[in-house]
């Protein structure tokens, strides 16, 4: 693999700019990840979770960068004009050359801003772009693998919106580009192959091969350090996937995990020990109370159940049917309990039926002048 390792957060470009007790105003965060708007697995529940407390802190410099998926889009998105005249620019620049770009607020705690791109709309470009990855990077995607397809498109897509930001903002940014997991590190990959003025962090959750190896039967922690990750990738078909994964993890400025053990598995499945370990958490105010949901659950529920058996079944301590007044008195009741209405003995009898004429005869008569003859059993005579 050409690419090579990083010097860490050493070697992040203008880093010596910052300077002061704090960062500078022109600091744009841009969080990568697959499952921005797009429930998959995790790290949905991962960026949903921290969402609202990275939007107060970070406010309009915090943008969430993910893929376009129509029926997630059209529930969980809210599609609006960007309030930002550089990111205008950017999204009007990219749309005018066959890119698909939108732009809104994802509907959950915080509203965090989100540029979703389309992967579909510039699929004509997939041969094109993986010829490149091979070119500056050496690794072949296959064509039969459709998740490594779209995080080539996807990682092409971002690199390009990084740099097309970076081109039309007026003041040069300070932006930092936090990547999650192997389905978003081409682009960070991307982005310090040509040499983007973005610093790049990468989160891995659990590493790919680490998923893989821990599925079959092997035993995966006390032989951790013994493992030929190129053989065991190569084996399980999921090489160039892989390959994408240790890329970003060496390419990173910053490289983190989320537990010690996930920094155990990078260590000696993609070759680079973390920087920093970030564990994943819950917010603490939320949850602080569970009990009072229950209660408030079983109160609800309980009020539930009262109404469907009184919708049903009845109050058991109503008495049923209708009730009889005690001032009236009691007279004949039909049998659904109801006082039978009094009728005229005269109209009881009905109407009486019309009398024949004796004299009349009974049936229609033939004519006597019509010799008689064979006649089929319906009454009617016989043709010739």
């Amino acid at each position: 693999m050409p690419l090579a390792r990083s010097v860490s957060v050493s070697s992040l470009p203008g880093l010596e700019d910052w300077g002061g007790p704090g960062a500078p105003d022109n600091v744009v965060l841009f969080e990568v990840a697959w499952e921005v708007a797009n429930k998959v697995g995790g790290i949905y529940t991962v960026l949903q979770t921290k969402a609202r407390v990275t939007a107060d802190e970070w406010g309009e410099s915090y943008v969430l960068v993910g893929p376009y998926v129509e029926s997630s889009v059209r529930t969980q998105v809210e599609l609006l004009e960007p309030p930002q005249p550089a990111l205008r620019r950017t999204l009007a620049a990219m749309n005018a050359q066959g890119c698909k770009v939108h732009f809104g607020r994802w509907l959950i705690e915080g509203s965090p801003a989100v540029v979703l791109l389309d992967v579909g709309a510039t699929a004509w470009s997939l041969e094109r772009w993986k010829g490149e990855l091979w070119e500056s990077c050496a690794i072949g995607v296959p064509w039969y693998d459709r998740e490594a397809n779209d995080a080539v498109l996807f990682g092409f897509l971002v690199a390009w919106f990084l740099g097309e930001f970076a081109a039309q903002s007026e003041e040069r940014p300070f932006i930092v580009g936090h990547f999650h997991e192997w389905l978003a590190g081409l682009g960070l990959v991307l982005s310090r192959a040509r040499r983007l003025p973005v610093a790049t962090i990468f989160t891995t959750h659990a590493t790919l091969l680490g998923r893989y190896l821990c599925a079959g039967s092997v035993d995966f922690y006390n032989n951790l350090h013994s493992f030929d990750v190129d053989k065991e990738a190569g084996e399980r078909q999921i090489y160039h996937r892989y390959c994408l994964e240790r890329a970003a993890a060496h390419c990173a400025h910053v490289l983190t995990t989320v537990s010690h053990v996930t920094a155990a598995e990078a260590e000696h499945l993609l070759k680079r020990k973390p920087d920093l370990v970030t564990p994943n958490g819950l917010n603490v105010r939320k949850f602080s109370a569970m009990h009072e949901f229950q209660n408030l659950h079983a109160q609800s529920k309980a009020r539930v159940q009262e109404f469907v058996r009184g919708h049903f079944y009845g109050d058991p301590e109503i008495p049923k049917g209708p009730q009889r007044d005690p001032e009236i008195p009691k007279g004949p009741r039909n049998p659904k309990g109801t006082p039978k209405p009094h009728r005229d003995p005269e109209t009881l009898k009905g109407t009486p039926k019309p009398q024949r004429d004796p004299e009349t005869p009974k049936g229609p008569q033939r004519d006597p002048e019509i010799p008689k003859g064979p006649r089929n059993p319906k009454g009617t005579p016989k043709g010739p």
